[in-house]
């Protein structure tokens, strides 16, 4: 009864990965009225390419965009605001990003108290973790060879992040942590959270889920994208945290984009698998008993997040090269536009299969041909009318052991402009690249061989990771009751698209991807639960699960949002950068499933 009001973290989203917008940041500081800003820059990818960067220039691989755009440019604010940063920028090389940020501020004459949480690179220990025999967690393949690595990071929780706070730092960088600890951390720190406080633990990862991805959690990626106002303005993520665990979505005043039920809750559902098994290093998470309310304009409540104790071991996330890829694209203009580009590419990939042969080379080892503008992404979702298109890119991808061999199709490929289809216009603004595919090895630690470190005024403490008094148990995971099916309808039924009865949002998870399906109304859920069923959603991706040695459609039920996931497993072609597919991240994957149409009773729609 002292009446003073509960204490509310205020934590502003300014980023959701590296190249994301710089504008981000100084409208948060602007109008956020923040107590921390969380940087996110380290998809799977992303620590591939900073192992390339690195391995070429040792005192590189972390993220520049944060140290010579964000830091940089709002010095000055973020010191006399006092708000305190926390970013995953370090990457693979925390202390040099640290050394950038220190030059800048000292040039600016101001001065930070940063921390480094370090620990998680295990670069140094590969030929010990290879002489283990450890397989894949996903896939039982076998370790691969040191020097392919690019990198091998475990992921730490928020944890190292707290103790970094509670050491007197008011910044803090991470090399690779979990997306959400970024803002866990903070959290945990605050509201003294201890590591046995599992539900609000949960809710804290939710918290930061929510925000890590920037103004995805404020009409970004939004179904109803017409109803998002300026784009050019969009408002980033502000989330009003309670020691309870429930937080309040919002963005700064005057901005554009959205903050509503549908759009918070679409965020909360991309790239989980099971949601009641959303495994973290501090927590394993259970989002089937959210609640998603809108308690005023652009203020949505989020809260009913549940955990489990951790497993007793962290996950570690090896990238390696194995072999190189050509993507190249070549737009045909005019009639049976498709058809001829088609062709073309075939006929390229022929010619270049026999020059391989010619040379004694070993033939590509992949390759895929898809026609933009055809929806060949589509499979026999595809609109046949657009056979007829007048007008489309030709995108040819192919794989090989050796760049020198995809130097052959980096020659031949430009070559049809003058001998095979007209209308070939040439693609004089981007030429065709040759990369490396990066592939992803997961494996699983013990956690007390992968200590955390912060390293803060010169000094260094380790942080123990606590074992797990009883590791989580996936059969002690009570599912949700299964909803009844619908009951009998009064006729007359009607068939509609999805999209009328659901907002949907997908995302990869490596070879996988997920798309949650949230019901526009709660009465709609039991049709769209009986018309979607596992093997229906399989048929409609046919196209994306071909060559897979085991593909699997598992849904999920989230009955606290009215909502449905589906897993589908081994449906991206490799995923990320192993893949030669045009959307591998799985951004247009709700969208495909948003046109199946559902059986619903007329009067229903009113």
């Amino acid at each position: 009864g002292s009446g003073r009001m509960a204490k509310v973290i205020r934590i502003g989203g300014a980023g959701g990965f590296l190249g994301d917008s710089s504008v981000a940041a100084p409208q948060l500081l602007a109008g956020g009225k923040l107590d921390y800003m969380i940087l996110d820059y380290l998809a799977e990818a992303t620590m591939s390419a900073l192992g390339q960067l690195k391995a070429a220039r040792p005192d590189q691989g972390y993220a520049r965009d944060f140290t010579d755009w964000i830091w940089k440019d709002n010095l000055q604010e973020l010191k006399a605001q006092g708000v305190k940063i926390i970013t995953n920028a370090g990457g693979l090389n925390p202390h040099a990003c640290r050394a950038r940020m220190e030059e800048l501020a000292a040039a600016a004459g101001l001065s930070f108290k940063i921390a480094v949480v370090e620990g998680d690179d295990l670069s140094g220990r590969l030929p010990d973790l290879k002489a283990r025999g450890l397989t894949e967690m996903f896939t039982d393949a076998t370790f691969p060879e040191p020097a392919a690595v690019f990198s091998a990071n475990a992921y730490f929780g928020g944890r190292p992040i707290a103790e970094a706070l509670a050491a007197g730092a008011d910044m803090v960088i991470t090399g690779r942590v979990v997306d959400s600890a970024l803002a866990l951390g903070p959290l945990m720190y605050e509201f003294g959270w201890s590591d046995r406080d599992h539900d609000l633990l949960s809710a804290g990862s939710l918290a930061g889920h929510v925000i890590e991805c920037g103004a995805q959690a404020t009409g970004g990626l939004f179904t109803d994208w017409q109803d998002v106002p300026d784009w050019a303005h969009i408002g980033y993520p502000v989330i009003e945290c309670h020691a309870d665990g429930s937080f309040i979505v919002t963005k700064p005043p005057g901005t554009g984009g959205l903050v509503s039920a549908g759009a918070v809750a679409e965020q909360i559902l991309y790239e989980v698998g099971d949601p009641q098994g959303y495994a973290l290093p501090d927590v394993v998470c259970d989002f089937t008993q959210v609640k998603v309310e809108e308690v005023g304009p652009h203020r949505v409540r989020v809260s009913g997040a549940k955990g489990y104790p951790p497993s007793d071991r962290y996950k570690v996330c090896v990238t390696f090269g194995d072999g190189f890829r050509f993507i190249g694209a070549m737009p045909v203009v005019g009639r049976e536009a498709a058809l001829k580009a088609q062709r073309q590419a075939d006929a390229v990939l022929i010619r270049v299969g026999e020059m391989l042969r010619d040379r004694n080379l070993p033939p590509l080892r992949d390759s895929r041909i898809e026609v933009l503008g055809a929806e060949s992404t589509y499979g026999a979702n595809a609109n046949p009318a657009l056979a007829g298109v007048r007008e489309v890119v030709a995108r040819l991808g192919a794989e090989h052991e050796s760049a020198e061999a995809l130097g052959l199709m980096m020659r031949e490929f430009a070559s049809p402009t003058t001998s095979m289809s007209v209308g070939s216009t040439g693609w004089f603004g981007g030429a065709p690249t040759i990369t490396p595919v990066c592939r992803v090895f997961s494996i699983l630690l013990p956690r007390e061989e992968v200590p955390a470190q912060v390293d803060l005024g010169g000094k260094t403490f380790t942080v123990e990771p606590e074992r797990p008094p009883q590791p989580y148990d996936p059969a002690a995971t009570l599912r949700p009751p299964v909803p009844a099916d619908p009951a009998t309808a009064p006729s007359p039924m009607t068939t509609v698209p999805l999209i009328q009865l659901a907002w949907a949002r997908s995302g990869d998870k490596g070879d996988a991807f997920n798309i949650g399906v949230i019901a526009r109304k709660p009465a709609y859920l039991p049709w769209i639960r009986a018309a979607l069923t596992e093997a229906r959603v399989k048929t409609w991706f046919a196209h994306e699960f071909m060559g897979a040695p085991a593909p699997k459609v598992i849904r999920y039920d989230l009955p606290g949002m009215d909502a449905l996931n589906f897993h589908c497993i081994q449906a991206l072609g490799g995923g990320q950068f192993s893949s030669l597919r045009l959307d591998a991240l799985a951004k247009g994957k709700a969208q495909q499933l948003l046109d199946i149409e559902i059986e619903v009773p007329a009067g229903l729609l009113g």
